[in-house]
């Protein structure tokens, strides 16, 4: 009798730790992203991040473009998981060669810092460059967008596997095929690629499009004519790769629809942006953007601006750690 008790009380007490494990299972997998997830935990997350961004791009012209493109560099390398900021291992993805020129991470710790004083061990730096990202686009003159919250930090970071991030001289099939396999659609890689209305590249990613675009010593044949020589007087050839040339010769501070025009009209900088008028899909995206006999510019602007703001939330969904999954780092370029 006394064993039969004895098995009957550790057969419940085992059901029931079962029970725990999978519920615990279940929230670490179910946890869910939200507009203000922080609202509770740590009211002033926000203001925080934007206060941090704003302070940074007074200082800084070129950091609103910073920030936004570091948060597509998370995302497409393991998700938004802040992996990108890690710099205190060997292998650190941020040294991928697909990286290269990141910048904007002094900014994120610096709101990270600013955060843990008020509200320790709270708010996750994957979270922090997602805001960054926003508040990026807005102080260059981009829509306001809300921004889904609850991300957790990954805890792992290696360079390889940043090998399948989108490349400057991809052509528009490998394009199309690493969107495709991260879950988005040819307009999504259109509206994304539209973050080159700000910012700037280096002619380190131009000598290939500019004098050996087939291996004959010529270059890319969809550069407008008028625009070649402006390219190679910035980027001459075997000149310093350094040189920082924008990727909207137009308006380069200014967050607007400007790169679809220069797409269209063959005033694209990187090889990558003008391989988008090259495919019949990608191309009637980047047409139906730009005003028609009927359409004002403002109209299509807009409707740029806000589809841009639906796919930056679709992309900071990407991969995400939530509930359980991850953690939350003290500082964001090392692990706990």
């Amino acid at each position: 009798m006394a064993f039969a008790l004895l098995f009957n009380k550790n057969a419940q007490s085992f059901i029931k730790l079962t029970s725990i494990i999978c519920f615990l299972q279940i929230a670490a997998l179910n946890g869910q992203l939200r507009v203000g997830f922080y609202s509770q935990k740590c009211e002033n997350a926000e203001s925080i991040v934007s206060s941090v961004v704003k302070e940074a791009s007074q200082r800084e012209p070129r950091m609103p473009a910073m920030l936004l493109r570091l948060h597509f560099h998370d995302c497409f390398v393991q998700g938004c998981d802040g992996s990108i900021l890690i710099d205190n291992v060997k292998e650190a993805e941020r040294n991928a060669f697909g990286h290269e020129g990141l910048g904007g991470f002094a900014e994120i710790q610096k709101a990270k810092t600013q955060l843990e004083a008020q509200c320790p061990g709270v708010v996750s730096c994957a979270d922090i460059v997602a805001l960054a990202a926003r508040d990026a686009v807005v102080l260059a003159g981009g829509q306001f967008y809300e921004v889904e919250t609850g991300r957790r930090d990954g805890r792992v970071s290696d360079l390889s596997f940043a090998a399948k991030m989108p490349d400057v001289d991809d052509s528009i099939e490998v394009l199309k095929g690493k969107f495709i396999t991260k879950g988005f659609t040819e307009k999504d890689l259109v509206i994304l690629s539209g973050a080159h209305t700000i910012g700037t590249t280096a002619c380190f990613f131009m000598p290939r499009r500019l004098y050996n675009f087939t291996g004959k010593s010529d270059a890319d044949p969809t550069i407008n004519p008028k625009f070649l020589p402006e390219l190679r007087s910035k980027c001459p050839k075997n000149g310093d790769v350094n040189v920082r040339i924008p990727l909207d010769n137009q308006s380069e501070m200014k967050f607007d629809d400007q790169i679809l025009h220069n797409i269209k009209n063959g005033f694209a900088v990187i090889a990558s942006d003008a391989r988008l008028y090259e495919d019949n899909i990608t191309r009637a995206v980047v047409d139906s953007y730009l005003p028609t006999d009927q359409m004002s510019n403002n109209n299509t602007s807009s409707s740029f601006e806000n589809d841009f703001g639906l796919a930056m939330v679709k992309l900071g969904r990407l991969d995400v750690k939530t509930g359980l999954l991850g953690e939350i780092r003290k500082v964001c370029n090392s692990f706990n």
